[in-house]
């Protein structure tokens, strides 16, 4: 049998292999490439994610919730475990072109988000905001949506900055499935 040190000692330096260094450490999670290509493969020649969404199954939409004027689901590229997105049904780009009703309900469903959120993950804190138009930082810019993204104590460590890498320790379907049981009126 062949001592693994020895195997070891056979192997190339890093700094040897063909490539080009750049700032980035890279953190291999082969996993998400599912998420990934579930996001491509749902959006291609469907139009807008956010009005496609809720024509799919609760699981398949990664939606946590169903309101009357707006739904519940989860980001497909968290910035946290948890991060939510709240949508109007309604293909709207803007807040002020929201009805009334559209807006108390998106409010009304931040609120109820929040305490199922810190319920089920004890979150420390939220990262509440709305980007509106391109030159605000909206990936979507022409459905209105609004993120909530439970922070924790000890979320704010090197892997972000300094490593430009983030580490995310649930899988979407589980996160979904936690919220979803956890809302208040969910059906057993």
């Amino acid at each position: 049998m062949t001592d693994p040190r020895e195997e070891f000692a056979k192997l190339e330096p890093a700094s040897e292999l063909g490539g080009v260094p750049d700032a980035f450490q890279r953190l291999w999670t082969p996993h998400r490439m599912a998420y990934i290509q579930a996001g491509a493969d749902a959006n291609r020649g469907s139009g807008c994610p956010f009005c496609a969404n809720p024509r799919k199954s609760d699981e398949d939409g990664l939606i946590v919730h169903r309101g009357e004027h707006a739904f519940v689901a989860l980001n497909l590229f968290p910035y946290n475990s948890g991060h939510l997105l709240i949508c109007p049904y309604r293909h709207v780009g803007l807040y002020d072109e929201a009805t009334t009703e559209e807006t108390a309900e998106i409010a009304h469903l931040t609120k109820v988000a929040m305490r199922v959120l810190r319920q089920t993950s004890r979150c420390d804190g939220f990262n509440i905001g709305m980007n509106q138009g391109e030159v605000a930082g909206a990936g979507i810019e022409e459905h209105l949506h609004q993120h909530i993204v439970p922070r924790w104590t000890s979320d704010a460590n090197f892997f972000p900055v300094i490593a430009r890498t983030k580490a995310l320790p649930q899988l979407l379907g589980d996160v979904r499935r936690t919220l979803a049981e956890a809302w208040p009126g969910h059906a057993s």
